[in-house]
């Protein structure tokens, strides 16, 4: 007998099973390629795969312990290193090695899973944004087949264990390398990795356990959503597969242009507009604002491109307390034609102010400013 199996794993003659695979593994984790590439471990380690493939196969043990040699042609075994055959060594017993037994038992996959998340887009007003509100959504998605209650087989049917994979979700392959023959596994082409196939598909749904349907929603805006906000509605997105928990549905909110205010953040803004008598005279001048009517002050002497700010008038804060503010600009607005009665008022008042002479004849330094003024009177 040129090689004592027992000697290379260090177990005696009458050593177990589990003692053998206790002591393969112990010597893999020593000696594998990937661990130890010096080609003299190489050597060692294709010796305790070969030791291990006689001695965990209990007829190639039995003509090993007889005195015949189970690995040559004529001992009735296969080809030296990774064996294949019913209890021999393969691609599996190294994941076992090192990771341990669940490595290499990954079993079929399930056919119920977790649904996409979907999204809508949901327009509001700029007064719904402020405040809040609560909308009804009509929301096209996948929902659980009532026929067959995403089993995804005809009523009065079930599913069956996969006759090419026998139930385990996937199929072995024996390939040769430099270290011997390596037993690799892929998902059954059959069943598709899942380990059951169903004969008779629901005819509802095809065999996919949903179906499309509408739904109406409740969503409640919370006060200061902005455009781009998403609102997250745990489990009303699509159901999964096979009956598989829904997904998550976001509304991402759209605020629809206001025709009087224009938001920056949480403020609000507006543009009043004054003749310029009152610009000079004060006065105050009525607002609807989200609030409801208001009287926006304006002080004498007001100039064009002032800006009136009204506290906490604007949209409510989203995280915190209060709101933002409400700017009021005013544009004094200048007269382009004026009749003679009010062109002579002017000149008086211009006179009043020391801008014009009473015979006509400004003051030095006045002409060029009344032409001006006069050109903007009449629109040149």
């Amino acid at each position: 007998m040129a090689t004592d199996y027992y000697a290379v794993l260090g177990v005696r003659r009458d050593a177990g099973q589990d003692e053998i695979k206790k002591a393969f593994r112990r010597l893999a984790r020593e000696l594998h390629p990937d661990v130890n590439p010096d080609p003299k471990t190489q050597e060692r380690f294709k010796e305790i795969n070969a030791a291990y493939e006689v001695l965990s196969d209990p007829a190639k043990r039995q003509v090993y312990d007889l005195g015949g040699d189970p690995l040559s042609p004529n001992g009735g075994g296969g080809a030296g290193g990774f064996g294949a055959g019913a209890a021999g060594f393969g691609f599996s017993d190294i994941m076992d090695a090192f990771f341990g037994a669940a490595a290499g038992q990954r079993g079929p996959r399930s056919r119920t899973r977790r649904g996409q998340d979907a999204m809508i887009r949901l327009e509001i007003t700029l007064d719904e944004a402020t405040f809040g509100t609560t909308k009804e959504l009509q929301v096209d998605t996948a929902v659980t087949c009532t026929t067959c209650s995403g089993e995804g087989a005809a009523p009065g049917t079930s599913a069956q264990t996969c006759d090419m994979c026998r139930g385990k979700g996937e199929v072995s392959q024996v390939t040769r390398s430099f270290l011997g023959q390596v037993m690799t596994s892929r998902p059954c082409p059959q069943c598709q990795g899942f380990g059951t196939v169903v004969p008779t598909p629901c005819p509802e749904c095809a065999g996919d356990g949903r179906v499309r349907a509408r739904r109406t929603l409740t969503v409640k805006i919370p006060a200061g959503v902005d455009n781009g906000t998403r609102i997250q509605l745990a489990g009303e997105g699509e159901v999964g597969p096979g009956g598989g928990p829904a997904g998550d549905l976001y509304v991402e909110i759209a605020e629809t242009n206001h025709p009087t205010f224009q938001r920056r953040g949480d403020d609000l803004h507006c543009t009043v507009t004054i003749p310029m008598t009152a610009a000079s005279l004060g006065t105050q001048v009525p607002l609807q604002t989200l609030d409801g009517p208001e009287e926006v002050d304006i002080r004498p002497g007001t100039q064009s491109g002032q800006s009136i700010p009204l506290h906490g008038r604007g949209v409510t804060h989203l995280r915190g307390g209060g709101r933002g503010d409400l700017i009021v600009h005013v544009e004094v607005q200048t007269p382009t034609k004026l009749d003679p009665e009010q062109e002579d008022l002017l000149r008086r008042l211009a006179v009043l102010r020391g801008e014009e002479r009473p015979s006509g004849h400004f003051a030095p330094g006045q002409q060029g400013l009344f032409s001006r003024l006069k050109d903007a009177f009449n629109g040149r």
